[in-house]
């Protein structure tokens, strides 16, 4: 008689388990949905000047600014906002085997100089997300930042 209520408890807690994790997927997916509704947008890693860690996000690209949206997250808001009339490339390599652990093969890393007292960040960018990164950065048209909105 234990045994079977033992049973039944753990297949409880298993159908609890499961349906958590089920909300949590559905929660990121329409998350992630509804970021890309807003126009163009990559799978990005963003690295600090300095950090040792990645954080791997979305990169949404507005007319007037770069978005970073964190994978994992509640928010709707991005978590970092770069404007694209100060964002430039400084440097591009491929990652190196410690990094491909953490964002993955064929990823090419880009410091670029945001124009702010964060001064550099490092976006990492399959070669395709690359190309469309480097072509949106020289897309933009001249004239002060007030013009893109």
């Amino acid at each position: 008689m234990a045994g079977g209520r033992l049973a039944l408890d753990a297949g409880s807690l298993l159908l609890v388990v499961l349906a958590v994790v089920l909300a949590c997927a559905t929660g990121i997916a329409v998350r992630r949905t509804l970021i890309e509704r807003g126009g163009g947008s990559v799978e990005c890693g963003l690295r600090h000047a300095g950090d040792r860690r990645w954080r791997l996000g979305l990169a949404a690209y507005q007319p007037g600014e770069l978005c970073w949206y964190p994978v994992f997250g509640l928010r709707l808001r991005p978590g970092e906002v770069y404007a694209r009339h100060a964002l430039s490339v400084v440097s591009r390599r491929p990652a190196d085997p410690v990094e491909v652990t953490s964002i993955g093969s064929g990823t090419v890393v880009v410091e670029c100089d945001t124009g702010t007292a964060a001064a550099r960040v490092e976006l990492a960018l399959s070669e395709d997300a690359l190309t469309g990164f480097l072509a949106w950065l020289e897309a933009a048209p001249p004239g002060p930042a007030s013009e893109f909105r």
